[in-house]
């Protein structure tokens, strides 16, 4: 007897459950490889709101995963300087074997002039314990900042650089941690400065929010002590723990988040264990400010990965799933 999935391909007819008053959504009975454009539709919709979705059971793998990103705009590269495997261009591989643990707050690839938009995020081996991600939003940190600091806030412009990475306290390890080494290396191996207004209005719901993050190493006309404070005090509204959802990830999880208004933080509670995920990226935008003035690059050139082509040097692999 055949089997027949009989959830539906589109979203329109589902509820979107919140997990918090501010930011993130669990949506179910969906699976992303087969959903019709309704769904998407839906998908866009319930994103803009709620910031972070989340899917249990998605039966995707990674030549899946492109072809729904890529139905909500045009990917990126996999990443402006850590190579991709030959045939999954648009794929970051993230291995904690390997020195991909992206374990600060930050925004992704904001050192680029034009940040991705959406970013779609699929488990493929998962620790047996710990490995969460949790996302922030930066709407909602603007949004209570008080009015004077509000002020203050849109007036600044932030330095941000590829030379603040993920892997940059395991830099200071002791050797045995070559992977963590190898993948600084690569992070840096291409110079990125960006500035950016520290307050960006979304460009599909007109909505301001912080852009800051690990990669925000300067505040543009201040001392270095001056600057500092600022991006610590502003980094503490954005993580409060009332604008925070927390994901446990299981096998066959998904998650999607507007690169927009949020930022990430994966917690690197695992030791040893083993951990990969794969994020596609939507390109975005520049991003443009409460005075309408649009981020500008310092340093480097992100065509290349905007266009959606991989970092040079990607090693070959399996093209398969």
């Amino acid at each position: 007897m055949t089997v027949t999935d009989s959830r539906p391909r589109s979203l329109a007819a589902l509820s979107v459950r919140p997990l918090s008053p501010v930011i993130g959504a669990e949506i179910e009975g969906a699976d992303l490889a087969d959903i019709d454009d309704a769904g998407v539709a839906a998908v866009r919709t319930a994103l803009l709101e709620h910031k972070v979705l989340f899917l249990r059971d998605q039966s995707f793998g990674p030549h899946e995963q492109v072809a729904f990103a890529r139905r909500l705009g045009e990917l990126t590269g996999g990443h402006p300087t850590l190579p991709s495997e030959r045939g999954k261009e648009h794929i970051l591989e993230l291995d904690s074997l390997l020195g991909g643990r992206a374990d600060h707050w930050h925004t992704d690839v904001t050192f680029a002039v034009e940040p991705p938009a959406i970013s779609v995020l699929r488990a493929v081996k998962l620790p047996a314990l710990g490995g969460d991600t949790q996302w922030a939003s930066t709407e909602a940190a603007y949004e209570r900042l008080p009015e004077p600091l509000k002020r203050l806030a849109g007036d600044l412009h932030a330095v941000h650089t590829n030379a603040y990475d993920y892997g940059r306290a395991v830099a200071m390890q002791s050797d045995a941690d070559e992977g963590a080494r190898r993948h600084q290396e690569l992070f840096t191996q291409l110079t990125f400065e960006t500035e950016h207004p520290v307050v960006r209005v979304h460009p599909e719901t007109g909505r301001p929010s912080l852009l800051l993050g690990g990669f925000a190493q300067q505040i543009v006309g201040l001392p270095s002590d001056v600057s500092r404070d600022l991006l610590r005090m502003f980094a503490g509204y954005v993580t409060r723990p009332e604008h925070i959802v927390r994901w446990r990830w299981r096998d066959g999880d998904a998650a999607i988040w507007d690169n927009r208004a949020t930022q990430h933080y994966a917690v690197n509670d695992y030791g040893d264990a083993h951990r990969v995920v794969e994020r596609v990226t939507v390109s975005g935008v520049r991003p443009v400010g409460l005075d309408g003035w649009q981020s500008q690059a310092i340093r480097g050139d992100n065509t290349s990965y905007q266009a959606g082509r991989s970092a040079p040097g990607a090693a070959p692999g399996d093209e398969g799933a």
